[in-house]
């Protein structure tokens, strides 16, 4: 059932890449691939975004339609249930080149909300 708070769960993606970016920076893969702690957390927050994204339901589509968010939503079940098959480099791949666009469109978008708003 999609959210009745897409802006809720927009932040909770913004937020979580943000923690992402965090717990990356400074990083190159060498050092990423060295940090079983840095990777469980990227993977953490990972599974959140694609878990909000998942409650946002189809209006994700709809108001940031140039993502993919089929795939957003299906690398939670991934991790889960194909954690053997997924690679580090993968979660950093996708950490430094698909999240940054993400994080910015979705920025772009909550800036025509106030922090206090959980719907439109």
């Amino acid at each position: 059932m999609p959210s009745e708070r897409p802006l809720v769960r927009l932040r909770d993606i913004r937020d979580n890449i943000e923690r992402i970016q965090d717990h990356i920076r400074g990083l190159d893969l060498s050092g990423f691939l060295a940090s079983t702690i840095t990777i469980d957390a990227v993977e953490r927050c990972l599974s959140r975004i694609s878990e909000a994204a998942t409650k946002i339901g189809p209006v994700a589509e709809e108001i940031l339609p140039e993502h993919d968010w089929r795939g957003i939503r299906g690398i939670g079940n991934r991790l889960r249930h194909e954690y053997d098959v997924i690679t580090d480099p993968a979660n950093w791949a996708i950490a430094t080149q698909r999240l940054p666009e993400l994080h910015e469109a979705i920025s772009a978008f909550l800036e025509r909300y106030p922090d206090d708003q959980e719907d439109f």
